[in-house]
């Protein structure tokens, strides 16, 4: 439980996987050695709900939080797809979404939130392949949608 134990070191908590869908999906897919997870949007810990466009209601600093939150949510929905987090080999491919004014122009530094957490975490097996664009709207208004492919071991 190397992962795990690096989350607590930095003060992070995986929250409980997994959580009612918005739709007719599942938090992710495993084919092979490959593991596609949906998009998940971030969680406040105290319930709030995240709602709004980064360069209006939240900053590029709220938004790399937001992009945190979207990764530690991508884990905990990939431990209960594979039980160990440990088991990663690699991440290969990050998509981060970022709800935002047409004029703000900072995407990758809000994706970096992600990004850099996973690296972090990983290291080496923790750099990937990336994309980070701007969307007009995401789901109920969130600021932020991450989704990752993962590969992993036995």
């Amino acid at each position: 439980m190397e992962i795990e134990a690096k989350l607590e070191a930095m003060g992070l908590v995986l929250p409980p996987s997994g959580g009612p869908a918005a739709g007719n999906y599942v938090p992710g897919v495993q084919t092979g050695n490959l593991v596609f997870l949906s998009g998940v949007g971030p969680r406040v810990p105290d319930g709030e709900k995240w709602k709004g466009k980064l360069g209006r209601e939240y900053t590029t600093q709220q938004g790399y939080e937001a992009a945190k939150s979207c990764a530690l949510n991508l884990l905990a929905n990939l431990k209960g797809l594979i039980g160990d987090l440990d088991r990663v080999t690699h991440i290969v491919k990050v998509l981060g979404m970022v709800n935002c004014d047409p004029e703000w122009v900072e995407t990758p530094l809000v994706i970096n939130g992600c990004s850099d957490l996973l690296v972090e975490l990983y290291g080496d097996k923790g750099r990937h392949g990336r994309s980070a664009v701007g969307m007009a709207t995401l789901p109920f208004a969130i600021p932020v949608e991450i989704e990752m492919v993962v590969e992993i071991g036995s």
